[in-house]
């Protein structure tokens, strides 16, 4: 008999410090270097850790995790709108790259506002992934946990004082969300997102290997390849 889905804000005690790409982690496997290639394991850690306790000690949570018999399967991260502004215009906070694109090694120490300072009390997806299936363990991906962990973030904002929420999102495709764990644009509509405004994602309007992967995968779908770049804001108004 399957394990339930738990679906809940990630607690303080058990910080997911890594993300999901190589399949579901557990408290003894999160450590582990498996589905990190090359990445600078102890370096992101001590530096995620810092980051993710400082969000959680400020803000109460930073995450919503997924988990079934001990091992976390999916997660969507998420931080004050505010927070991701002080880190710069042109850097990110991805978890599992290296500054300008992760968080910079002392940006974790804070402080950060707390939220009654904040005049804009928006928070903002960061990415949301769904572990990919492994051998054995039944399909996860397009069963309703993403929605399950959007709809959970939407009612702990809505409780402790946020005011709206914020996704960017692209056209739906497999690649796109694989590697930045960023859902399509009708799956934001769904939930009561609206669209904001459309930008254009310069990265998506190169030639490269991950472009070319993507026009295949857009062709196979009848999508109109010059919506590839399409970068699009949406905003759900909470209360």
């Amino acid at each position: 008999m399957a394990e339930p889905l738990v679906v809940e804000m990630m607690p303080g005690t058990a910080l997911l410090w890594r993300c999901l790409h190589g399949g579901p982690l557990t408290a003894g496997s999160i450590d582990e270097r498996d589905g990190l290639g090359r990445l600078p394991c102890e370096e992101f850690r001590d530096r995620n850790l810092s980051f993710l306790r400082s969000m959680t000690d400020t803000y109460g949570a930073c995450a919503v995790v997924a988990g079934s018999g001990g091992r976390v399967v999916g997660h969507l991260r998420f931080y004050p709108k505010a927070v991701r502004q002080l880190a710069g215009p042109c850097l990110g906070l991805c978890l599992q790259q290296a500054s300008p694109y992760g968080p910079a090694a002392d940006f974790g120490r804070g402080p950060f506002p707390p939220l009654r300072e904040i005049e804009d009390k928006t928070l903002v997806v960061h990415c949301m992934m769904v572990a990919p299936d492994d051998a054995g363990g039944g399909a996860r991906r397009r069963k309703g946990i993403g929605t399950r962990m959007a709809l959970t973030l939407a009612g702990w904002a809505a409780a402790n004082g946020w005011r709206a929420l914020e996704a960017s999102a692209y056209e739906p495709l497999p690649a796109i969300y694989e590697t930045s764990g960023q859902a399509g644009r009708v799956f934001w509509e769904r939930l009561g997102f609206g669209l904001v405004r459309t930008e254009r994602e310069a990265a998506l309007e190169e030639d490269s290997d991950f472009v070319r992967r993507l026009r295949g995968e857009a062709a196979a779908l009848g999508l109109d390849p010059a919506r590839l770049a399409n970068k699009y804001i949406m905003r759900l108004q909470l209360g």
